[in-house]
């Protein structure tokens, strides 16, 4: 989670929520929305952001990350919270520059965009870089 001040990007937290390796999908989901809802009523959040589904070899993985995604595009909409989706192009070039840049470089833009101690986690810092792209992308919109 980011806040937007001026011109300037603040952190505000972050963190990744991972699921047991032996549990259920079905029970995956649900803790999922347990969390983000309960992340989302903490917080409080003006909108949400990710990354669209993208190409991929493993279509079983494809699946899943499908049905994650819905779950969290429903825990925004339940909790009536604008959701807003970017490719991967996108966030990359948003973050930094580039739009076929690898993975640790959107962390290490991602650290130094928002002045942290250290380099997130992967999958944090993905977040966090869809969070950097659309907050890019509502400067150039009239609110």
């Amino acid at each position: 989670m980011i806040e937007r001040q001026g011109n300037y990007l603040k952190h505000v937290l972050h963190g990744e929520i991972k699921a047991r390796k032996d549990a259920r999908l079905s029970a995956t989901l649900v803790s999922l929305y347990e969390q983000l809802s309960e992340v989302i009523a903490q917080t409080e959040p003006a909108a949400m952001a990710l990354e669209n589904v993208f190409y991929g070899k493993n279509v079983r993985s494809l699946i899943k990350q499908a049905q994650v995604r819905g779950v969290v595009i429903f825990s925004g909409a339940d909790h009536d919270v604008a959701v807003f989706e970017y490719s991967p192009l996108e966030v990359k070039k948003a973050v930094v520059g580039y739009g076929r840049a690898e993975k640790r470089q959107v962390q290490v833009m991602v650290r130094a965009i928002l002045k942290l101690p250290e380099i997130p986690p992967a999958d944090a810092a993905d977040a966090l870089a869809a969070a950097i792209c659309h907050a890019n992308f509502l400067k150039d919109k009239a609110i």
